[in-house]
């Protein structure tokens, strides 16, 4: 086979990847938007959530954009409705005031700019230009559209009503899984710069240094935190920081969100139904200020974004960084709770194939993780293609979190994905494991 043709198959090959990911993305978007009635779509179920409405149109203006108008060079479908549906011009609380496109109006845009894409992917040529080589733009708005499938899908977790979204139980335990891990000292590669989806955050790959560490094998369990409110943590100023013990009193937490007493204990509220807190699953929903008060009271912290991605990717036998922690292949099945496959996180040790080479479980999928990390661009960072995406965010206002949830789909998780958030914010499906320095005796072979 002929160089030529190489290239083109691999084209082809490209483009039927592009065009699945595309299609198993508008389905779940489909989903979530097709659960609820109109009247459901069009309400704002919390200030902190757009409608569900706002949110389907969004990502047909966003598909529009880069692909119809930046890529395809072509005549705007719907250059009216551009302001309406800019996030940095529209507050969310805002949103439902503005003259939102009804869902039957929406829902034939986005018929409509999909029919231009799919008709563009076959003709487009992944040039050297960066916006296409390697069908980047294509890839970048998959991503966007799952990553707002994942705001839609929090959004049902805060509407009122009853169920309507339904999946299978995780699975059961199937491995024990230690305390703590340690991290022994040394450099390894954080970020990336061979992944060709990657978003600009998480370039460029540059050579880390860490002191050894102790990470826990496993994120904090519902178990572990109820012993934490049991002995009277969130009464405790010791154990918050002062914006969080502010935070605390201002906004009366006492317990994760969701979650509620009864006779038997605590109770959670998923989706529409209660249910009885499982002891073996992460806890979630949970803000930063309450992970950092838990890790303080049990006497470690939370980990640095570095350290928690050398302990989700670095291999000790070879030196190399991973893509996951149990190698380079995309997430399947048996390796991590994600893409809404599951309405909850799995067990501890539920998945012990998507374990890292140090035995650390369940870094991706189940629950972000947060880290004590503020956002921040790794240096030689470039902004691309548009600063909004993660530079206009960056200072000590948001914090990372790392590893995605069960609603993160793996198009838009992997070991160098960054997540970042408000400090105070527990509407995401928010969890945390906690690290500490290692001891001398720990160290030493």
């Amino acid at each position: 086979m002929t160089g030529t043709s190489t290239r083109w198959a691999g084209a082809e090959q490209l483009r039927s990847r592009i065009a699945a990911e595309l299609a198993r993305t508008r389905a779940r978007t489909a989903l979530l938007t097709e659960a609820v009635d109109e009247d459901d779509l069009m309400r704002q179920h919390s200030p902190l959530m757009s409608p569900l409405v706002w949110d389907l149109a969004h990502v047909g203006n966003q598909e529009e954009l880069w692909l119809v108008r930046d890529v395809g060079g072509r005549e705007p479908v719907r250059h009216d409705i551009d302001d309406l549906y800019d996030a940095f011009k529209q507050p969310r609380r805002d949103r439902p005031t503005l003259p939102l496109l009804p869902p039957a109006e929406a829902r034939a845009y986005l018929l409509t700019v999909r029919d231009k894409v799919l008709d563009l992917l076959d003709r487009v040529a992944f040039t050297e230009r960066p916006l296409v080589a390697d069908g980047f733009a294509f890839g970048m708005i998959v991503q966007h559209e799952q990553q707002h499938d994942e705001t839609m899908l929090a959004t049902h977790q805060l509407r009122a009503g009853p169920a309507v979204l339904h999946a299978p139980p995780p699975p059961e335990p199937r491995a024990r899984v230690d305390a703590e891990v340690l991290v022994p000292a040394g450099e390894f590669t954080m970020g990336t710069d061979t992944d060709a989806w990657a978003l600009d955050n998480e370039r460029p790959a540059h050579r880390v240094q860490l002191p050894a560490y102790v990470i826990d094998a496993a994120p904090v369990t519902n178990g572990r935190y109820c012993e934490f409110i049991a002995d009277g943590g969130y009464d405790d100023p010791r154990w918050w920081s002062p914006a969080g013990w502010r935070h605390r009193r201002e906004a009366g937490l006492s317990a994760p969100a969701h979650w509620r007493r009864d006779a038997d204990g605590w109770a959670c509220r998923r989706f529409g139904r209660w249910a009885p807190v499982r002891d073996d699953e992460p806890v979630v929903h949970v803000c930063f200020h309450e992970a950092q008060a838990y890790a303080a009271w049990c006497g470690k912290r939370l980990p640095t974004e570095a350290e928690w991605e050398k302990a989700a990717r670095w291999d000790p036998a070879t030196g190399r960084s991973r893509r996951y922690p149990w190698g380079d292949e995309d997430p399947a099945a048996e390796h991590a709770n994600l893409g809404q496959r599951h309405l909850w996180p799995a067990p501890v040790g539920a998945y012990p194939a998507g374990a890292s080479p140090l035995g650390v479980h369940q870094l991706i999928g189940d629950v972000w993780e947060w880290t004590s990390t503020a956002f921040r661009g790794y240096p030689g960072f470039t902004a691309f293609p548009y600063r909004e995406y993660s530079e206009v965010f960056f200072g000590d206002e948001h914090r990372v979190l790392r590893g995605g949830s069960f609603g993160t789909d793996r198009a838009a998780c992997r070991g160098t994905f960054r997540n970042w958030d408000y400090p105070i914010r527990r509407q995401i499906f928010s969890g945390f494991r906690c690290a500490r320095d290692a001891r001398p005796e720990e160290t030493q072979s």
